[in-house]
């Protein structure tokens, strides 16, 4: 949306989170400026706003433990560059003992080394899927908060300024992570030796210690997680579709108009010299990126018709052209997620502007 050519006469400070500025000309609906970097919760913000930020304060941990993982990518290759190694009685509870345990078993002791390297490294990815469903907790206690009767959307975002923030601040840890996780093969293949190898020894009727901590069903459910492009913006989407779907009584609106404010305002601090000038971190930029993508996917998932359609309350076309202003190494990840994570961007509904500019 653009803003009006008359602003009003007041002056805004970084001190506030939203600042309603006015209508623009098309009636496309208000503007805000989101200070994303030093709002506080007030009284009424403090049970939700102490509960989400329980979890906000594990996220960049387990950034950090991702950025970190290397895999067991050489242990796993030298298994199975070995040769098959001579017939020895199995141990029970030992995995090295079984010469079918990969597709092509070699020296035991490979074995047991890979399986060592392997072991800690799915407890990490466990922890990263608990993560994501304290997460999706998190989220929808938000979105009850910020889309709860009497007050609209927008109201509720110049009221509860901190959780607006905070909303931010989820949606800016999932793109992260799922950029992390999209660069790194090692997650999949040391998750899929480590299937290979329980199912083997689960056919020999032998059990691995390591199954009380990551049983089958938890590997399932891991394994459903891990398969998906982008998983953790994948658990935030069902969830919110979920809590439309639950919550039949509040009108679908209520969540998309959150959704879709939010996407205007941070498109506006992105094309707006003037707002971009106050951030005082430089990484607020990106995160202003991400927060405007991951709404937007958020919206495509939740709305009938989604984003990209003519009738859509977010300016797809000024949104993309925002994102191919910013240097390429910063927004690939990005432009991939709206082109591969929406639902509707192939719709008869998208113009051919739109889908052109993301070829």
């Amino acid at each position: 949306m653009l803003f009006s050519s008359c602003f009003f006469s007041c002056r805004f400070h970084m001190g506030n989170l939203l600042k309603v500025l006015t209508y623009n000309e098309l009636d496309q609906g208000p503007n805000f400026f989101l200070d994303f970097e030093n709002a506080q919760p007030t009284e009424a913000e403090t049970a939700v706003w102490n509960q989400v930020n329980a979890v906000l304060e594990e996220a960049q941990g387990v950034l950090a433990e991702l950025q970190s993982y290397t895999g067991a990518g050489q242990e796993i290759r030298e298994v199975g560059a070995a040769q098959p190694p001579a017939a020895r009685p199995a141990a029970r509870g030992n995995p090295a003992a079984l010469p079918q345990a990969i597709q092509n078993p070699g020296d035991l002791r490979l074995q047991e080394r890979a399986w060592s390297a392997v072991c800690p490294l799915v407890a990490k990815l466990k922890r990263f899927y608990e993560f994501s469903l304290r997460l999706e907790n998190a989220l929808r206690s938000l979105l009850e908060a910020l889309t709860s009767p009497p007050y609209a959307p927008t109201q509720h975002l110049e009221r509860e300024q901190a959780l607006a923030k905070q909303f931010a601040e989820i949606l800016h840890f999932t793109l992260s992570f799922d950029e992390l996780k999209m660069t790194n093969p090692a997650i999949q293949n040391d998750f899929s030796y480590y299937r290979r190898t329980i199912s083997r020894n689960r056919i020999n009727n032998l059990q691995l210690d390591a199954e009380s901590e990551v049983n089958n069903e938890m590997a399932n459910r891991m394994s459903l997680f891990y398969a998906e492009a982008t998983p953790m913006l994948k658990t935030l989407s069902n969830a919110t579709t979920k809590f439309v779907s639950e919550n039949k009584t509040l009108p679908i609106e209520d969540t998309t108009d959150c959704l879709s404010t939010m996407a205007c305002v941070c498109r506006v601090m992105l094309e707006t010299p003037e707002y971009r000038s106050r951030f005082t971190n430089t990484e607020t930029l990106l995160f202003c990126m991400r927060v405007m993508v991951g709404v937007i996917i958020l919206y495509d998932h939740v709305h009938p018709v989604g984003a990209f359609a003519k009738t859509s309350k977010i300016d797809m076309k000024g949104c993309i052209k925002v994102l191919k202003d910013q240097p390429s190494t910063s927004t690939e990840g990005l432009l991939n997620a709206l082109r591969y994570t929406t639902r509707h961007l192939n719709d008869d509904t998208t113009s051919k502007q739109v889908r052109a500019l993301l070829q």
